[in-house]
């Protein structure tokens, strides 16, 4: 049996139970209650001159109430909450926000920082309406309500000639080295339109492809052009599902350079990296949308901005900050190999 508060009646029954000289087991059986509640009671809300009034204990009571309970760090109208309300229409996920808040240094906020279950929280608490429409389709997944999300149905061929990820040299697997890239397609409506994914490992880079279709024709000539348009030193490896698009990958090894790994059947954490970014990616190309209305020029706007959005596991710096530094730090290691062997 849970306790329950004291309602106002039962109040006004231990005043007047008090006021006439009322054993404590006395009232406690009037009120169906236990004595010790009746005890209780009377400690904490009679006055100096030990009356006791079952106004002033409920006044009492709601001041308790009011002190111990937290105050809300997200209240609509407040700084901080329009501060992470235009976070969020700039395609930065709770997660983004709690991390950049945490870094902030705003005068006016004594602590600017909530974590990102207080922004989930304060955004689904919303009331329905404009706000709180917008809100939610700023969200990665754009739920009206938050859900677990239901795994799928691998339904790949196999692939001539694949390359296990399991014989993928250990370099690629510890995220030290640049160049080790992770590939996929996203489908548009009716699986009539696509677009190919290219996440770097170690700084999480991205570069998205133009596809006239989902064949294995248009994602060789599409991988390939995209990976040559980097430098050699950041284009050595990358890693795939086993989808049918990728029949003919020796030719994009042939092309680029490239050596190409295949993941596990149902593994997506093989590729944990594009998984990751797949999600971001769908807040700008929808499921169920026509990708082929998007240039190869949009799709550049839409990598840069996923560019430069801070990332948790880089300590909330970019991707762009993070491939520039991998990429000096390769350079240097390169230029000191000779002199180290001299």
């Amino acid at each position: 049996m849970f306790y329950s508060e004291l309602s106002v009646e039962e109040r006004a029954t231990i005043q007047i139970g008090h006021a006439q000289g009322l054993s404590q087991r006395k009232i406690a059986r009037l009120i169906n209650r236990s004595p010790s509640t009746i005890s209780r009671e009377l400690r904490r809300n009679r006055d100096d001159c030990r009356d006791y009034s079952a106004r002033a204990a409920q006044q009492q009571m709601q001041a308790r109430r009011q002190v111990c309970r937290p105050k809300h760090k997200l209240l609509p109208g407040s700084e901080r909450f329009e501060l992470v309300v235009h976070l969020l229409r700039e395609r930065l996920s709770p997660e983004q926000i709690a991390g950049k808040l945490r870094r902030m240094n705003i005068p006016s906020l004594t602590d600017a920082y909530v974590c990102r279950e207080t922004i989930y929280n304060a955004i689904y608490a919303l009331p329905v309406g404009e706000l709180r429409k917008e809100l939610i389709i700023c969200l990665r997944q754009g739920k009206t309500a938050r859900r677990p999300r239901a795994g799928g149905v691998d339904r790949r061929g196999q692939i001539p000639e694949m390359v296990s990820i399991h014989v993928r040299p250990p370099e690629i697997e510890d995220r030290l080295m640049p160049g080790h890239w992770e590939g996929d397609l996203i489908k548009g409506k009716a699986n009539a339109s696509s677009v190919g994914t290219l996440v770097e490992r170690s700084s999480g880079y991205l570069m998205l492809v133009k596809m006239n279709d989902a064949t294995a024709t248009s994602a060789m000539e599409g991988f390939s052009a995209a990976l040559n348009r980097m430098p050699q030193a950041v284009r050595k490896s990358m890693t795939y599902d086993q989808g049918r698009e990728m029949a003919r990958h020796a030719e994009i090894t042939q092309r680029t350079g490239v050596a190409i790994y295949f993941c596990d059947p149902h593994s997506p954490w093989q590729r944990g990296s594009n998984e990751n970014i797949n999600g971001l990616i769908r807040q700008y190309l929808p499921k169920g949308t026509d990708l082929s209305a998007h240039s190869q020029e949009d799709l550049d706007a839409i990598a840069l901005q996923l560019n430069l959005r801070p990332r948790k596991r880089f300590d909330f710096k970019c991707p762009i900050e993070v491939m520039s530094e991998v990429m000096e730090k390769a350079i240097a290691m390169r230029h000191d190999a000779p002199a180290s062997i001299q």
